[in-house]
């Protein structure tokens, strides 16, 4: 077995090789941060649902005492909608300098061309060399901000890392009953059926739950092993590219395949019947009462069970397992972590210091500006050690988790940032580790997400106009296949069609589109 050490650093490996990171120099002598000669404040509407900016975060302080610019809260937490806050914000036409926070993305892609926004693309390729040297490195993240008018207007939130959610399955029950994690789809069948009918939580009642999910959407994740797609991104409406055409999850051959197999399934009770309603408790639930037999879930809070239920339910291991091999004979892992979110932060028309701006905002791309907004205050949160970041004992043994400890200091927020995967690998539970250091054994697992575009007004008036309602019939259908009470295969057809009456195709041209001048 590795040791944690060992799963450390080839999932470091790993993740480094995920998203390219600019190999400069930065400088550490006394005022090289500095943005400008005299100390600058600016106000700064931020506002996320959980938290607004706050003047006295101790990373807030210590970037303004290295950059000589501090930064004023003026958003209000009256609300905890972040784009109600937003409209509000936009409708009183008085902006401050630097707007951020959740869902900025479409916010000033939508106001940007309209001037309520100041193009970063020249401040960025004259002031910020290590905000371009991450671009240059990472085209298609370049691309995935670029509003319509073919700007950049924000800086966005870098998420790092890899692996996201994966298969667990209950390795004690495996044992018991004399068998081998699947490795094909039949071997998975088999698997669910032994888990149904062969009692292995011992108790003599038919009463196990085979397949399980908190979330319905990784029930349909699972179109995968027949080759469909559901989508590789959680943020835009599950659509995906193949060869460079723009794509949705829920029509073709593989998905019309893959429904008809698990409405089979969950027909045979290998698939908990109430996955569409049980909701997010359903993994605490299920496993507790030795229940559960195998899901799709984060890999953090899901192997930690295994320390959680260990006196609760004697023997008891959810141990990860890959990916079953689909009929095409490849393994594939859909869900990942996001490489690039809708969050960061901008300049509105009224800042009048736009090079210190995105001065202040390449800092935080620097080796100490990134190292602040992961992990806080050198001797305070972490010490240095080998050239490392790592978080003091009382830090990583408090019984505040790690992460709600960065936000109360103003780390790991959505300012525009790269995030650092080390920061959370110092915490991560071992068993997890381990399932993520099997996962990074398949070269090609993950399949490439869709990172999103920008819709011009036209574009964005056709989807706006058809796309929720088609959603809605597409969901509407798929829970129905699955729960029996319609038939995919009579359906299909019809299905179709009235995906085309609705304007589906319309919706794909624009996206397609939107695509094509981001993307080629």
């Amino acid at each position: 077995m590795k040791t944690v050490k060992t799963l450390l650093t080839s999932i470091i490996i790993g993740s480094a090789a995920t998203i390219a990171l600019p190999a400069l120099a930065t400088p550490s002598a006394d005022g090289a941060y500095s943005v400008s000669d005299k100390p600058l404040t600016l106000d700064i509407h931020f506002h996320t649902k959980k938290y607004v900016y706050d003047n006295e975060w101790p990373v807030e302080k210590e970037a303004a005492r290295l950059t000589n610019m501090h930064l004023n809260n003026v958003a209000s937490m009256a609300t905890t909608k972040s784009q109600e806050a937003f409209n509000l914000l936009i409708a009183s036409g008085d902006l401050p300098p630097i707007v951020a926070g959740s869902s900025i993305r479409d916010n000033v892609n939508r106001y940007g061309p309209e001037g309520a926004f100041i193009p970063l693309n020249d401040l960025i390729d004259k002031y910020a060399p290590h905000i371009k040297a991450f671009f240059d490195a990472n085209k298609d993240i370049r691309s995935s901000i670029l509003a319509a008018d073919g700007n950049i207007y924000y800086i966005p939130y870098l998420p790092d890392g890899k692996y996201g959610r994966g298969y667990f399955i209950r390795q004690d029950w495996l044992d018991k009953l004399n068998l081998k994690a699947p490795n094909t789809i039949e071997e998975l069948h088999k698997v669910l059926v032994s888990f149904r009918d062969d009692d292995p939580n011992g108790n003599g009642k038919k009463d196990e739950v085979p397949l399980f999910f908190r979330h319905w959407e990784e029930l349909i994740r699972m179109v995968t092993l027949w080759d469909g797609r559901m989508s590789g991104s959680d943020m835009f409406h599950d659509f995906y590219v193949d060869k460079g055409n723009l794509l949705h999850g829920y029509v073709g051959k593989g998905y019309h395949e893959g429904i008809r197999n698990l409405a089979k399934w969950y027909k045979e009770g290998l698939i908990d019947a109430e996955v569409f309603t049980r909701g997010s408790r359903s993994r605490e639930y299920l496993l507790s009462n030795d229940l559960g037999g195998m899901t799709h879930d984060w890999f953090a809070s899901t192997a930690g069970y295994n320390d959680s239920l260990a006196d609760k339910v004697p023997g008891f291991n959810f141990k990860t397992m890959l990916p079953p091999k689909g009929i095409s004979g490849k393994r594939v892992e859909e869900h990942r972590r996001a490489k690039v979110k809708v969050d960061g932060w901008a300049m509105s028309y009224t800042d009048e210091n736009p090079i210190e701006t995105i001065k202040y905002f390449d800092f935080f791309f620097t080796e100490e500006g990134r190292r602040l907004a992961n992990f806080g205050i050198e001797g305070k949160q972490y010490d240095m050690i080998d050239g490392k970041p790592v978080f003091k004992k009382e830090v990583l043994e408090s019984t505040t988790p790690l992460n709600a400890q960065m936000w109360e200091i103003g780390a790991q927020i959505q300012r525009g940032f790269h995030q650092d995967y080390a920061y959370e690998l110092q915490w991560t539970n071992k068993n997890a580790l381990e399932g993520i250091a099997l996962y990074d054994t398949v070269p090609d697992l993950l399949v490439e997400p869709f990172l999103g575009v920008s819709l011009n007004e036209k574009e964005k008036e056709v989807f706006d106009k058809n796309w929720a309602t088609i959603l809605d019939y597409m969901l509407e259908m798929q829970q129905a296949w699955i729960l029996g009470s319609r038939d995919i295969d009579k359906d299909w057809d019809s299905y179709m069609s009235q995906l085309d009456r609705m304007g589906y195709n319309d919706v794909i041209k624009v996206m397609q589109s939107a695509y094509d001048r981001a993307y080629k």
